[in-house]
């Protein structure tokens, strides 16, 4: 599983790479979690709005701050 953080690395980005490396040890799961910053590549999955949370390259969440709970239910889901 790959898990992307699309930001530029404001509070509520770091906020959301933290809830999902919780959601994550609570559901003892791995993935590739990366944070990605590049206005081009955060443009390709035609984000309105930051943060965006990608999960194996679809984007399921953005513009706002998911919490531990509705990230571990988007991961279940998968």
């Amino acid at each position: 599983m790959n898990i992307k953080i699309l930001g530029p690395g404001c509070s509520n980005c770091r906020v959301l790479f933290q809830n999902t490396q919780e959601a994550l040890k609570s559901l003892e799961m791995s993935a590739d979690l990366e944070k990605v910053e590049d206005y081009a590549q955060m443009m390709s999955y035609g984000i309105l709005g930051t943060p965006g949370l990608v999960i194996d390259e679809v984007l399921v969440s953005s513009g706002r701050v998911n919490t531990v709970k509705e990230i571990s239910d988007l991961l279940q889901k998968k």
